[in-house]
């Protein structure tokens, strides 16, 4: 079995699902120009994502190893193939609705079984949590791709045109080469499939889970970091045009510098952790996340642009803000790789489909959330109550990192 190959597939496999996953923001903010629906209306885009993947998730966990990883993997990549190429033949907003079901459904498949082959082709923790962070951060890097890809299709200046639907060619011709990847790469996972359990005891084991101290904890730590990460992600588009002013393909593709800080800040946490401990590294990023809302949030505050605004005379803000996503990125891989380096590897896919549950469920509260305050408050408002699950975690984590050391 070739891990290098094994790797390289799963970044590619990530990276294919990042663009998919995180377009719901540019989707959202196109929704609401080319349909007229609202922001809440608009919002319920990221529960057909997430509910989903939560759902799924929680009932075929404990049954992936038996059906194959790779199996999965290419399931869920054929399924978003077939619906990326509907796009632009039935355009509109309930298409919008079955593409965003079907993305949730194909990466509950995807991401279970992706996190579980990492513990087959590592050897030690270091290694385990130093690959998730790099995936993670390619993961972030295929978000960064697709502000831009989806801007480029944009019209800024029709906002109602359709053309922009056509980016869902090209995603699909990427979805594709996917699968011929994953179709000619070795995959050994018999460690895995030895187990002669059955379905019904393998799901039970999976629920136990919850009951573990380090476990319930995690959980609590993993959901709110997704409601502070997708109320910012998905929003932030919209928050660019309505609240800085910003021409229309501009919000989208400024956003970008959102997940060019998660990328580089994954990245990054998969050096510093072969040095430092995991605890204090994320109570620096937590300190700082904080410090970044408290001090930028106040200059979007009355932000004047002109018509002919462009890179090179954006407001600070627009700079500054998306650095949240440096001290953000290395939270969730680094808690999930914790908790997985803590349990057998057998365990590995139940507890996956637990952080995939608790992670949809976070997007989708996140998303809501702060589309619901933004709509009836501000943008500055919706992005200031995420100081609430910032301390929160300070908390949980402290616990978490007890846990583990007792």
């Amino acid at each position: 079995m070739s891990y290098g190959r094994i790797k390289l597939s799963l970044v590619l496999t990530y990276f294919v699902f990042a663009i998919l996953l995180n377009s719901v923001g540019t989707v959202i903010l196109q929704v609401i120009n080319t349909y007229d629906i609202s922001k809440a209306g608009a919002s319920v885009l990221e529960g057909f994502k997430d509910l989903p993947i939560a759902v799924v998730s929680f009932l075929i966990a404990s049954y992936l190893p038996k059906f194959g990883y790779r199996n999965a993997m290419v399931t869920g990549l054929s399924i978003v193939t077939l619906m990326c190429c509907l796009m632009p033949v039935i355009p509109s907003f309930l298409t919008m609705k079955i593409l965003f079901l079907c993305v949730g459904i194909a990466f509950a498949m995807v991401k279970v079984s992706v996190y579980s082959t990492i513990g087959l082709v590592t050897k030690t923790p270091e290694e385990h949590a130093s690959f998730l962070n790099n995936l993670e951060g390619f993961f972030m890097i295929g978000v960064l791709s697709g502000y831009w890809l989806f801007g480029y299709f944009v019209d800024s200046n029709n906002p109602q045109s359709l053309e922009w639907l056509n980016v869902y060619w090209l995603i699909a011709g990427l979805c594709l080469t996917n699968i011929l990847l994953l179709l000619l790469t070795p995959f050994n996972q018999t460690k895995v499939k030895s187990s002669h359990s059955t379905l019904v005891a393998e799901f039970v084991e999976m629920l136990k889970l919850v009951y573990k101290p380090m476990v319930y904890v995690f959980v609590i730590s993993a959901f709110l970091y997704v409601v502070i990460e997708q109320g910012i992600g998905t929003w932030l588009p919209t928050f660019n045009n309505e609240v800085l002013k910003l021409p229309l393909h501009i919000s989208i593709q400024v956003a970008s510098i959102f997940a060019a800080c998660l990328a580089l800040g994954r990245l990054s946490a998969g050096v510093l952790l072969k040095r430092f401990d995991w605890y204090p590294i994320l109570l620096v990023c937590l300190v700082a996340m904080a410090a970044l809302i408290v001090v930028i949030l106040p200059l979007t505050e009355n932000i004047q642009i002109s018509n002919d605004t462009d890179w090179y005379s954006l407001p600070i803000a627009a700079w500054i803000f998306p650095l949240i996503g440096l001290f953000m990125a290395p939270i969730y891989p680094i808690i999930n790789s914790v908790i997985l380096s803590a349990l057998p590897k057998d365990k590995h896919a139940s507890m996956t489909g637990l952080i995939v549950v608790f992670s949809a469920l976070g997007g989708t509260s996140g998303s809501l959330i702060t589309g619901l305050v933004f709509s009836t408050f501000d943008g500055q408002t919706a992005f200031y109550l995420t100081l609430i699950p910032i301390s929160i975690i300070m908390y949980t984590l402290t616990k978490l990192n007890y846990h583990l050391r007792s």
